[in-house]
């Protein structure tokens, strides 16, 4: 398998866990919240700033001219703040493709790695919060929606600032799952088939 598996999900569908399954059964790296370390040690901005704008997109970053301290001679020196994250995000990215196959899980990776294979993770709010109740216990069912729905808002205007794409749109990626109505296990066998048909490769752990 020689492509970089790029997993774009709705929160709460279950793509970290498909995309880590995946990577498993191919045997490659996988690679989420990593990302976040790798690009804070590499810029030398604290990884907490990292989190704190984690596919999120503050507005008022265009406006305000929010900045973090960089080295002066880096190339992210006096950038708004978000951009920055993102840039140094995307170096990782393109870094992680020339190093071999692996699966990476959002940040606009589907953009970044123009030849691999993108994959958008998706499922109906009921499944959605109720997954979620389930891995976070405490929250009432009226809340989670609320919180999936902001959190999926602020992914889609973050996807859409820094690709033009929209979000979740079928055109923009080789596959598009319903893990609700399919199941983690299916989808992942469904990434595997397809994998295989597009390389012509085979999987002996399908």
């Amino acid at each position: 398998m020689k492509k970089v598996i790029t997993i774009s999900r709705e929160f709460g569908s279950g793509g970290r866990e498909i995309g880590f399954c995946l990577a498993e059964k191919l045997g490659i790296p996988f690679y989420d919240k990593e990302i976040i370390s790798m690009a804070a040690q590499d810029s030398n901005i604290a990884e907490d700033v990292f989190h704190a704008h984690d596919e999120f997109l503050r507005h008022q970053d265009r406006t305000d001219h929010e900045y973090v301290s960089v080295n002066p001679f880096s190339v992210l020196y006096e950038v708004p703040v978000q951009d920055q994250l993102f840039m140094a995000q995307s170096q990782i990215i393109r870094r992680l493709e020339q190093a071999g196959p692996c699966v990476i899980i959002g940040r606009c990776s589907d953009i970044i790695v123009e030849n691999g294979f993108h994959v958008f993770i998706c499922a109906g709010m009921k499944k959605r919060a109720e997954r979620m109740s389930r891995l976070e216990t405490g929250e009432s069912p009226k809340k989670m929606e609320a919180r999936i729905r902001e959190i999926d808002q602020r992914r889609r205007d973050y996807y859409q600032y820094y690709s033009g794409n929209e979000w979740g749109n079928p055109k923009n990626y080789h596959l598009s799952l319903n893990s609700g109505k399919l199941g983690t296990d299916l989808c992942v066998k469904m990434i595997l088939a397809c994998l295989e048909a597009d390389s012509s490769e085979k999987y002996d752990n399908l």
